[in-house]
């Protein structure tokens, strides 16, 4: 049979719904495609549970032609709209798998009711039990991590260096070994609701720099929080933000020995290869670790409960557990 996985939104969310397609293709000799955005393509390309990988577009009328072209059996949706709804149906695939969520779900005809805004479980633990709508037989377990990495490349390795007192991407005096090293991914200019200030980052990642080697890594929407670290480091770090693809920072961040961050896609990115996380949760059901968890090991998750007024007990917990870790 020929399926199509549908997961078309941001990166963590995306990831969320590997696991579907890893079960699938141990599990089956189905042909398993995934319909993702665009951020999500290369990434999905370079993982071996999927056979091929549509790029969703507004476009529906080329969308739809192109999924036509597959003649699938099934599509099986983690998150549904009315455009994707629209697309699918237009398609003409016969079985159309989707949680009963949201006026979209008339679009498809097998619906599954979840209330997910329960947080029986985790948000890939809800994608898995969509596919015993499609087939009962399914063992609903699959082999960790998502995507394997190998050993950090030189080139990784000469970008991180030692100059003028801090570690920056200038002239090389030094490297860093592979897995010396911790990574600080602030993210969100330190004001979000499940996240610490960019001054606990700062005071947390000082606190790690006495025991092994600091790399602050920014994405391209966190320039805000990049200008404001810069400005106030004053110890031994890396500032990173020269990855050339979400496939370069994930093997990236795959080399590190422990990933600090909030709970966004690159939180799930580092929880797909099983490297060792230190995340922090808003303290609402819905956005906490129960419901966005990353998929990996139990006992690599360190996961918190932050609120946006959060005291000083909250970071001497934290901060606690990363010298353990360490």
């Amino acid at each position: 049979m020929n399926i199509l996985v549908t997961r078309h939104d941001k990166i963590g969310d995306f990831i969320t719904m590997l696991p579907v397609c890893k079960v699938l293709k141990e599990q089956t000799n189905h042909k398993v495609v995934m319909l993702v955005a665009k951020v999500n393509v290369d990434l999905a390309k370079e993982l071996d549970f999927i056979d091929e990988v549509i790029e969703y577009t507004t476009d529906s009328k080329a969308l739809v032609k192109t999924i036509k072209a597959y003649s699938f059996d099934v599509s099986i949706s983690g998150y549904i709209d009315i455009n994707l709804g629209k697309v699918l149906f237009k398609s003409r695939i016969p079985q159309r798998i989707a949680p009963a969520t949201k006026i979209a779900q008339i679009f498809f005809n097998k619906r599954v009711k979840q209330r997910r805004s329960e947080v029986k479980m985790r948000e890939f633990e809800y994608n898995l039990q969509l596919l015993k709508a499609f087939d009962k037989t399914l063992v609903l377990e699959f082999q960790k991590p998502l995507l394997a990495v190998g050993s950090i490349s030189s080139n990784e390795n000469s970008n991180m260096h030692s100059h003028q007192g801090r570690w920056e991407r200038e002239e090389a005096v030094g490297s860093v070994t592979p897995n010396n090293f911790i990574i600080f991914h602030a993210g969100f200019g330190g004001s979000s609701d499940g996240n610490l200030t960019l001054d606990d980052y700062l005071k947390l990642a000082k606190k790690a720099s006495n025991y092994t080697n600091v790399v602050f890594s920014f994405g391209p929407d966190d320039r805000e929080s990049k200008v404001y670290i810069k400005k106030h480091l004053n110890f031994n770090a890396t500032i990173r933000d020269d990855f050339k693809s979400l496939i370069d920072f994930t093997h990236f961040i795959a080399k590190s020995k422990l990933f600090v961050s909030t709970s966004t896609g690159p939180m799930h990115l580092a929880g797909m290869t099983n490297t060792p996380t230190l995340s922090f949760f808003g303290e609402n059901l819905f956005a906490s670790a129960k419901r966005w968890g990353t998929i990996s090991n139990e006992e690599l998750q360190h996961n918190f409960s932050v609120g946006a007024d959060y005291g000083h007990e909250v970071y001497e917990e934290i901060e606690k557990c990363l010298l353990e870790i360490i």
